[in-house]
């Protein structure tokens, strides 16, 4: 049986246990493993599973993933994303669809101390729906902005999703993060933007609020003050080149930690609770990552990069054609497939493409990310979209997806701008120390 035979039928098998719902970690692992031993032999396939997962666990450079986990737990337990929504809410609510696009600022800001766009979409849930359900929002659209707000938190730094691309492609970790601050923040504004449109043609859907008076507008600004001094202490610090990206997220977690104690908003039960949170979510993402490196022993044995590289350099449709058809393919497995375990199973057979075709390994970490986000809201998976349904039970999953239509549309906008304009992202990583 040749190489490129048992590749195809390892896909087909990994497919397959993915669709009997068998953990994506765990079936790469099988398959990775079961693969390497039928083409060498199964004593080496065996050890490799000695090998990786101390190898993993004890990686430095993943220890910022854990630590950004955790400034992100204790950041929500001190409170601090409840006060941007009502920040938020101050300044916007009493225009068209004014709770929604302070759900949308509120879950950038809460994106720039959190690195995960389903802990953002679930907490924004808890905040921002009560208060839109109370003000006669429509439940589908009120759900689609918080999924589609929730997304803002894989972008804009600190992102778990950066953090991996950098690892699998040996890249600049800061400059990742740094890179994805004005995608981000183009990504709010073009949610802000669909609001107003929805609100302007659908204004039923959207009413307006209270109009907040100025001196209390500006009252409520030092209630962010903790989350500003911790994005600027962690974004600021790396983009200055005080940290690097681990240490950024060390200091970030403790940062966090002492504003919470320090307000008194971290009782012994609570930092339990942040702890035990941190340490599940780790888990359940080192189990995905330790899969990926076993399935990746299996792709270099198979070649199977080097031969996916070798035919899409041969395609007679030239870098960008070849680029269109990667992001399309990113596209369609998104809507299937779990955002983190995609990025793990196809970087390390594209990113080879990319880098021969000339593109920069930067640049494209960021449209990987903006392709992600994309998929957390699209159909039939978007994994934003059921965990909102897993809160928010009375509202059917259609409705949900009808309401984050219009965010799908204008993602689509900013991805073609990211892609066609790689200043966009480069510009903050190249002024870089």
């Amino acid at each position: 049986m040749t190489q490129s035979t048992v590749a195809i039928l390892g896909f087909v098998a990994l497919f397959g246990l993915m669709a009997l719902r068998v953990p994506i970690g765990i079936a790469m692992a099988i398959v990775g493993v079961a693969g390497f031993g039928f083409l060498s032999a199964m004593n080496p396939a065996l050890n490799l599973l000695t090998h990786s997962p101390i190898r993993v666990s004890t990686d430095w450079d993943l220890a910022v993933i854990p630590m950004f986990i955790l400034m992100g737990a204790f950041a929500t337990a001190s409170g601090m994303s409840r006060e941007l929504f009502h920040v938020s809410n101050a300044w916007l609510g009493h225009r068209r669809g004014g709770l929604a696009m302070a759900t949308v600022t509120a879950c950038a800001g809460f994106a720039a101390i959190n690195g995960s766009s389903v802990a953002t979409a679930a907490t924004m849930t808890s905040i921002a729906l009560p208060e839109m359900r109370r003000a006669g929002y429509q439940p589908g659209i009120a759900t689609g902005v918080i999924a589609a707000g929730g997304t803002l938190g894989i972008m804009i730094p600190p992102s778990v999703m950066f953090v991996l691309y950098g690892i699998l492609t040996e890249q600049d970790i800061s400059k990742l993060l740094v890179a994805g601050i004005l995608p981000g923040l183009l990504g709010t504004a073009f949610y802000l933007l669909a609001v107003q449109t929805v609100g302007y043609f659908r204004p039923k859907l959207m009413p307006r609020g209270f109009r907040t008076p100025w001196r209390e507008r500006v009252a409520s600004l030092k209630d962010i003050w903790a989350t500003a001094l911790l994005f600027v202490f962690v974004i600021g610090g790396m983009y200055g080149g005080l940290f690097t990206a681990t240490e950024a997220a060390g200091t970030g977690a403790a940062g966090a930690f002492l504003i919470g104690l320090a307000r008194g908003r971290l009782s012994m039960a609570a930092i339990r609770e942040c702890l035990v949170e941190s340490v599940r979510t780790t888990a359940a993402i080192f189990t995905i990552v330790i899969g990926a490196f076993l399935f990746g022993y299996f792709l270099v044995i198979t070649q199977t990069t080097q031969a996916v590289a070798g035919y899409l350099l041969t395609l007679p449709i030239g870098p960008y054609g070849v680029l269109a058809l990667i992001i399309v393919m990113y596209i369609l497995l998104g809507a299937v497939m779990d955002e983190l375990a995609m990025v793990l199973l196809t970087i390390p057979i594209i990113f080879p493409v990319i880098t021969q075709l000339g593109f920069d390994p930067i640049w494209f970490g960021v449209i990987v990310v903006m392709v992600v986000c994309l998929g957390m809201i699209m159909p039939p998976i978007g994994m934003n979209v059921f965990v909102i349904n897993s809160i928010a039970r009375d509202v059917p999953l259609w409705d949900i997806y009808k309401g984050v239509t219009p965010f799908i549309l204008v993602d689509f906008v900013r991805l073609f701008l990211l892609a066609a304009y790689p200043e966009i992202s480069l510009l903050l990583p190249s002024q870089m120390n």
